[in-house]
């Protein structure tokens, strides 16, 4: 892969410019949607069932990915090190890097997620005072897919490598086969040999239906195979005599440091983001009960939908600055970024169009046979109300999604982290939580008007930053290997 064309990109029409991004985009968007379609088909399919099930999903599944989302944010930072190792010439680095992230995976979840699959889970949804049949179920489903988070983080590592190089279609690829395997395990495995006899679809012969953990160990199973198929590319003779893959397994401590230095803001952007959405959906939304939790579910599986693809973006951001930032391109970078952010809004508010005009009708597909007359009417009467804010907010997230990629592929983490930490608990669950007793007859609309506002101020906050440009002056210093293999790792995280 040759990064991106220094000499002609910057004299490229905006046309020709917005056509090299999607290039690289692309497969990136379509990667980064696998694991929320698999949620979103989990949760689909799990809707058949009922409410109740439906909102055991979207619980159980929040937390789990909030568990894992505080490791995640380090590994993301792998394609930060990989594409400025790229930018500079130096592909034989950029191997390294990904070891240390699936390093770095294995023990995460070893120390801290395994523990919490078998503990943390039920003890958390117990003190949210939960009923018993929910509790049950939300932690059957989270906890299978914290038993499979080592090979889903490890994935990830191996994921933002091919990113960093500019190889996304190698995750393309592995990540629709993925959810093709997903959607066939849930029908085995949710319905068995009951079927879907509502809808005329007949069961497997001689499979006991399972249900919700059925859908989350249909997932893990997805995973499997989505992280098999580029973990053999990566290993693959090619890649190797490129990039050194195979000598480079080793556990480099160095490396992992450097990672953890540079991603512990991402960490805790990421996680912190996903503890106050966790919160808002499960405590200050389930407090109005469980219809307004799969009302809830059914509007977030959709927001999920919409800004994962922006999150491609992100992605495909974060590998073009960084490439740039490595060439000693700063100008170069902020046009790749610029580019980027009109693509993205444009999808986004496309998505606002189409939730505003057909909310009613995107909340029903959720709804099955399991509910009740009454009991329907009014889950969609609660989703589409919610989801004319989602609407509203939709141009405003594209933009923060995009500036945080920009930003994280120049280096600069601490900053939106911090911020983004602060806002999301003042907005997210303060102004939730005030909403919620200042107007308990606003329902769940209320919470949800504090995370449109939580959204907006983002959104702002991250364009402000990157235009302000101290990224231009950021310069990570990447610990050395070999000889040099535990020097330690400088850089500079200007504020």
């Amino acid at each position: 892969m040759q990064p991106v064309q220094h000499a002609d990109f910057h004299h490229l029409s905006g046309l020709k410019r917005a056509q090299r991004v999607w290039s690289l985009a692309w497969p990136t968007v379509v990667t980064m949607t696998s694991y929320t379609v698999m949620q979103f088909m989990d949760s689909l399919m799990v809707s058949q069932l009922g409410g109740l099930e439906l909102a055991a999903q979207g619980n159980g599944g929040v937390w789990a990915w909030t568990a894992m989302a505080f490791f995640y944010g380090v590994i993301t930072i792998v394609n930060t090190f990989v594409s400025q190792c790229v930018g500079r010439g130096e592909s034989q680095r950029a191997a390294g890097y990904a070891w240390c992230g699936v390093w770095f995976a294995v023990f995460s979840w070893g120390i801290l997620l395994l523990p919490m699959a078998v503990w943390g889970l039920p003890t958390a949804f117990e003190a949210m005072g939960h009923e018993r049949a929910l509790i049950e179920l939300e932690t059957s489903y989270g906890r299978v897919l914290l038993l499979g988070a080592a090979l889903n983080l490890a994935g990830k590592s191996i994921a933002n490598f091919f990113f960093g190089i500019g190889r996304p279609k190698v995750i393309t690829i592995s990540a629709i086969t993925g959810n093709v395997v997903n959607v066939i395990g849930n029908y085995v495995l949710i319905y068995g040999e009951e079927g879907l006899p509502a809808l005329g679809l007949p069961g497997v012969p001689g499979v006991s239906p399972m249900g919700v953990q059925g859908a989350a160990i249909a997932t893990v199973i997805g995973i499997c195979v989505e992280s098999a198929i580029p973990a053999f590319v990566f290993l693959g003779p090619q890649i190797a005599r490129q990039y050194g893959t195979r000598s480079a397994w080793r556990i480099d401590v160095g490396g992992i440091r450097d990672l953890i230095r540079v991603g512990w803001p991402a960490s805790l952007q990421q996680g912190n983001e996903m503890v106050c959405w966790a919160i808002f959906m499960t405590v200050l939304v389930g407090r109005f009960g469980t219809e307004h939790l799969a009302a809830g579910w059914i509007v977030l599986r959709y927001m999920h939908l919409s800004f994962m693809p922006a999150v491609g973006f992100s992605v495909a951001t974060t590998t073009l600055v960084g490439q740039c930032i490595g060439a000693r391109e700063p100008d170069l970078a902020a046009k790749a970024a610029h580019t980027s952010l009109w693509m993205g809004v444009v999808y986004m508010s496309i998505w606002g169009a189409l939730m505003m005009l057909l909310r009613e009708p995107m909340v029903r597909i959720f709804l099955g046979a399991g509910e009740s007359g009454a009991d329907l009417e009014r889950i969609v009467a609660i989703g589409s109300s919610v989801m004319i804010l989602a609407a509203v907010f939709q141009a405003f997230d594209g933009i923060g999604i995009v500036y945080l990629g920009a930003l994280r592929g120049a280096g600069d983490t601490l900053w939106p982290g911090l911020v983004t930490a602060g806002l999301s608990w003042i907005l997210v669950v303060g102004g939730g939580w005030g909403c919620a007793v200042a107007f308990p007859r606003w329902g769940s609309w209320g919470p949800w008007a504090g995370t449109t506002l939580y959204i907006v101020a983002l959104g702002a906050a991250l364009a402000w930053r990157f235009e302000r440009g101290p990224w231009r002056n950021i310069r990570l210093q990447m610990t050395a290997r070999g000889a040099a293999g535990d020097a330690a790792a400088q850089g500079d995280t200007a504020l």
